[in-house]
């Protein structure tokens, strides 16, 4: 299957789309859906999609901005006929690359309890026990993506 990975622009039909598909497989099931006010507060994250040949949402993630050398990787949702076929890793080794071309140099998660061995295959690391978010169990973890020496060298270019 060919899959495109791209950062789409707030506000266009495929970010629109995308929230349609984080809805459904990261809302509904719990009962949530999003308001007006939380999906403004997403302009300034950086929304990661896999696409395939026709444009279509595949699955999405969202960064967001936490400082100046760390984001927030959050709201990480693939379509449930396609999960587990490689698309999730795809949208999280793009976004690594992405940050690492920003000079951002730390990415934390809250994980999900049953994704948690998913982020460690990655190579995130469990920073906490379980807590709870949205009513359910998740474990902060974090990747640290560049040494410092690396993260001064992006951000003096």
């Amino acid at each position: 299957m060919h899959v495109e990975y791209r950062l789409l622009e707030f506000g266009s039909p495929e970010q629109i789309d995308s929230v349609r598909l984080r809805e459904a497989v990261l809302r509904v099931p719990l009962g949530m859906s999003f308001t007006q006010e939380e999906l403004q507060a997403e302009a300034d994250e950086l929304h990661v999609a896999a696409l395939d040949k026709a444009g279509k949402i595949l699955g999405i993630l969202l960064l967001k901005p936490v400082d100046g050398t760390t984001l927030k990787m959050r709201q990480v949702a693939v379509r449930p006929d396609l999960q587990g076929k490689g698309i999730g890793k795809g949208l999280v080794l793009f976004a690594e690359e992405l940050c690492r071309s920003r000079g951002i140099n730390r990415i934390t998660l809250h994980a999900r309890e049953p994704v948690v061995p998913f982020y460690e295959a990655l190579g995130y690391g469990v920073d906490s026990g379980p807590f709870q978010e949205v009513g359910i169990p998740h474990f902060a973890m974090s990747r640290k993506l560049l040494s410092e020496e690396q993260a001064h060298r992006v951000s003096d270019q």
